[in-house]
């Protein structure tokens, strides 16, 4: 710590649990402002850069890609205009995470469905390594596992 209202990169990082690394490249890459330098060259942060940080850090753990978080962050800079784009933008987020929810539940009800089928005894029998040597994907029940010819045949989920 430098001064009450200035923090170095590394107490920046603790208390946010953003690794320094990190840190360095939301800076390069413009989602954090540049910080303030010492005469030692040594990054200074305000609360502002804890602000925006936590912001970025929060918005990630919620899985939003950086483009997203970008947009949201220049909207969260202008705090006058609709928040119909913040919405917008989250609505999107959320189609996506339901997506991978479903992706997840397929891919429990197939380990689920092999595991089953499974009846012990030799390798040479076992329907785990049967279903995982199959490469046209015959035994899959997931879309999204079939082989690429009927992949084309079947409509994009909406």
């Amino acid at each position: 710590m430098v001064r009450n209202d200035q923090l170095t990169i590394g107490h920046l990082s603790r208390k946010t649990g953003c690794k320094v690394q990190t840190i360095r490249y939301y800076e390069q890459i413009g989602l954090m402002p540049e910080p303030e330098r010492s005469s030692g060259n040594q990054r200074l942060y305000n609360r502002a850069h804890l602000n925006r940080l936590a912001f970025v850090r929060h918005s990630r753990e919620l899985g939003f890609p950086l483009e997203a978080i970008r947009q949201l962050l220049s909207l969260a800079d202008t705090p006058c205009q609709s928040c119909e784009s913040a919405d917008a933008i989250a609505q999107a987020q959320l189609i996506q995470v339901q997506r991978r929810i479903a992706r997840l539940h397929s891919l429990e009800a197939e380990l689920t469905r092999m595991i089953k089928q499974c009846k012990g005894g030799d390798i040479s029998e076992c329907r785990v390594i049967t279903v995982l040597a199959d490469y046209s994907h015959d035994h899959c029940l997931a879309e999204d596992h079939l082989n690429p010819v009927e992949k084309s045949l079947v409509a994009p989920a909406i």
